[in-house]
């Protein structure tokens, strides 16, 4: 396989790149706290730890003023329909995260709604079905319809 097509291979259909789908769901979350509100800047660093050491950690989102901390992620089912598990070991990450994270800040989770008729739930059910167990107590799910461009917040 030529290496331009193997270095895609693993890439969103119809996407300039992963890292750019990214950003650019960073700013559609962005814009709908914006429209609740909720002012947020990108790449919010705050120290984080479970010990008495601590070392910035930049979030997607963030506000010291509102203390309010978001993780985003676009992930989607694969292509066949399966569980994207390399993806979700991410979320487990931001997970870890938000535990790190001062307490006082509230923490957010805004992921991209992919429903699978074969599942018949949508990946952030899916996620909180079988990883309730590694979600820090209050840490919010939203889930947002690309659609409709709309957000609603799913819980355990």
């Amino acid at each position: 396989m030529p290496e331009d097509v193997m270095s895609q291979s693993f890439q969103r259909i119809g996407s300039k790149s992963n890292a750019q789908v990214g950003k650019d769901f960073e700013l559609l979350a962005q814009a709908f706290f914006d429209q609740q509100g909720l002012s947020l800047v990108r790449d919010f660093k705050i120290p984080v730890g479970v010990n008495l050491f601590k070392k910035d950690h930049a979030f997607d989102l963030g506000c010291t003023e509102k203390q309010v901390l978001v993780e985003c992620k676009s992930h989607k089912w694969t292509s066949g329909d399966n569980v994207p598990s390399a993806k979700l070991t991410v979320w487990n990450e931001a997970m870890y995260y938000f535990l790190a994270s001062p307490k006082s800040y509230r923490k957010i989770m805004f992921v991209l709604r992919d429903f699978s008729e074969k599942r018949s739930e949508t990946l952030a059910e899916y996620y909180l079905r079988t990883y309730a167990h590694l979600v820090p107590e209050g840490v919010e799910f939203w889930e947002y319809d690309s659609l409709k461009s709309t957000a609603v917040q799913v819980g355990i």
